[in-house]
């Protein structure tokens, strides 16, 4: 007869789950920043601190109300860029208190290029 202990397999901690959370959606990696941003449309102009970005969207801070499906210019002003990085079309996907999330519609294929430069260097410095 086996022993009792050899049917259970013991608890292993700190493993990383194989799969991603149901509620994460992201693909592309999340990058922390503190970058100031502005943004502009529906007649409304405001300004915010970028706290993550990636390749697809960016999580901004803001006083000013957004409401989600919103659409707008953005620009990120990322130090060491001569010009603020140029998104010409985001859109709002979420709103948590004075936070929220935009995904990036429109973005010209040279700002593209500085995004992904600037998302590059970031990664470096993790």
């Amino acid at each position: 007869m086996k022993k009792l202990s050899s049917l259970f397999k013991p608890e292993t901690s700190g493993q990383i789950p194989a799969t991603p959370r149901p509620d994460e959606r992201r693909v592309q990696p999340r990058f922390t920043t503190q970058f100031r941003s502005t943004f502009s449309g529906n007649k409304q102009e405001g300004q915010g601190r970028t706290l993550d970005i990636s390749a697809g969207g960016c999580k901004i801070e803001s006083d000013m109300k957004v409401e989600p499906g919103s659409k707008f210019e953005c620009r990120l002003h990322v130090p060491g860029l001569d010009w603020p990085l140029r998104i010409d079309e985001a859109t709002v996907r979420w709103v948590d208190g004075k936070s929220f999330g935009i995904a990036f519609l429109r973005i010209a294929p040279e700002e593209f290029a500085k995004l992904k430069s600037v998302l590059s260097d970031l990664e470096g410095e993790g």
